[in-house]
């Protein structure tokens, strides 16, 4: 179920310091890395006049190995370098490239610009004529790529440290970085390819991948599958919708309670009453509440019930809002199997506001709460108290609609009572969101996920 792994630059220094201990010349590494370099540009872009934009270190030096290989392809290559380089790796590389070497300033635009300039590490601004030579060549190029990293970007949180282009391809080596999923940097990324340069690396962060789930067998029965309670509220709508979602999920059993009637729900699932009688029921496996469910005193009431029933616990929307009044001891001292849903504005009233990158803040607050926490937005992430953390790919920003986040809700709920771990069931949930949601197309509502929730679960089976 886990995706690739994804390295801090101090993670990738380390996991290339032990290649190079282990016997790996680090020239050998970057021969790799440029070669690796070449050969997906080559595939992507085709011959395109080129121009390299070689930076003083080892992104430099990656790009003097692939100008020569392009060139040895018959491509039309040009080296433009801020400064000598400073590495022997890269000095080495440099030599290794036996054409001109031109000066940003005096540089042409060429149909293919490649940003070789400054890779993972960066930690400050690009100086001012740097920027303004990199923007120009940039748009005056029919294609941009960008070697490990777009020059300009922080690699463990996604920051903007100088204004970058928009890039087509960007080539990274090994493993991820947070900052090709993490927003605001991500947008700038186009398409990104891995290369493999040989290199032992792990990591507790990885990429969401698709799930492998269960596929009902002939002994399988409703409950079997997996109960899910939905607790209903102040806005059956929001109620419906995380019910059919746990439904299209793959749950065998759901039942809305609730005393109010609910309208329009699918035949497989059951309308109960009183919100004590089902909880103690050991048949229900996973338990959703928030969406729609309201935040008043007397809900406060239903939600203590809830939190210490014992049972499996998917709390998104309105349950998050009571627990930030009352405050995260009153949720800690319920129920220490729960999963938590908040977009930015809930996940800053339930921990406050602090330093860091989103990736270092959702593990702070896993922590702190005891609990898996699914920060929502444009690059979810999902992080577990024992520190796993993982991010999600780039989903549909159609995303961005009323209703999308209660089925989010549903789908993890059904993920959790098929039997998946906490954590599991959450990165299984956000990829099911976004696989239905990139099924669904352009200008789509929340009901479309549902219908296209079946051919998503399909896909992992």
């Amino acid at each position: 179920m886990s995706g690739r792994f994804i390295l801090t630059a101090a993670e990738m220094r380390a996991a290339e310091e032990a290649a190079i201990a282990a016997g790996t010349p680090v020239e050998e590494l970057m021969e790799r890395a440029g070669k690796a370099a070449a050969e997906a540009i080559w595939r992507f872009a085709g011959p395109l006049p080129t121009l390299v934009l070689a930076g003083p270190g080892n992104n430099g030096g990656d790009g003097y190995v692939l100008a020569r290989e392009l060139r040895a392809r018959g491509v039309a290559v040009r080296v433009a370098a801020l400064a000598e380089p400073k590495s022997g790796a890269a000095r080495t590389a440099r030599k290794s490239w036996d054409g001109p070497v031109e000066a940003p300033g005096e540089a042409r635009p060429a149909a293919l610009l490649i940003d070789a300039l400054f890779g993972t590490g960066l930690a400050r601004p690009l100086d001012a004529a740097v920027i303004a030579r990199l923007l120009d060549l940039a748009g005056r190029a029919q294609t941009r790529i960008a070697i490990d990293l777009p020059s300009g970007v922080a690699t463990d949180d996604g920051a903007i440290l100088s204004p970058i282009p928009d890039y087509d391809l960007t080539i990274t080596f090994q493993t991820l970085k947070p900052a090709h999923l993490l927003q605001p940097a991500a947008r700038y990324m186009g398409r990104v390819v891995v290369a493999d340069i040989g290199i032992e690396a792990a990591s507790s962060l990885t990429e969401i991948g698709r799930p492998v789930l269960r596929e009902p067998g002939p002994d399988d029965h409703k409950y079997k599958r997996g109960y899910v309670l939905v607790e209903a509220g102040r806005m059956p709508g929001a109620t419906a919708l995380v019910a059919a979602a746990a439904a299209r999920g793959g749950a065998g059993y759901v039942r809305i309670n609730g005393r109010d009637a609910i309208r329009n729900i699918p035949h497989a699932i059951v309308q109960g009453g009183e919100p004590d009688l089902p909880l103690e029921d050991s048949r229900v496996n996973a338990v959703a509440v928030g969406p729609g469910f309201g935040a008043c005193d007397q809900m406060a009431g239903v939600l203590n019930l809830i939190l210490h029933s014992g049972r499996p616990l998917v709390l998104d929307a309105d349950a998050l809002r009571l627990i930030a009044n009352s405050g995260l001891d009153w949720f800690q001292h319920g129920s220490p199997d729960a999963i938590l849903t908040p977009h930015a504005g809930e996940f800053a009233r339930l921990f406050g506001e602090s330093e860091g990158g989103k990736v270092e803040r959702s593990r702070a607050a896993a922590r702190r709460a005891g609990a898996v926490v699914v920060y929502k937005g444009p690059d979810t992430i999902v992080a577990a108290p024992d520190g796993r953390a993982a991010i999600g790919a780039a989903a549909s920003h159609w995303l961005a609609s009323a209703g999308s986040g209660d089925v989010l809700t549903g789908i993890i709920a059904a993920q959790r009572a098929s039997g998946l771990g906490p954590f599991e069931a959450a990165c299984a949930g956000v990829w099911l969101h976004g696989r239905a949601a990139a099924l669904a197309g352009p200008a789509m509502i929340a009901d479309d996920l549902l219908s296209h929730l079946p051919a998503a679960v399909a896909e992992c089976l």
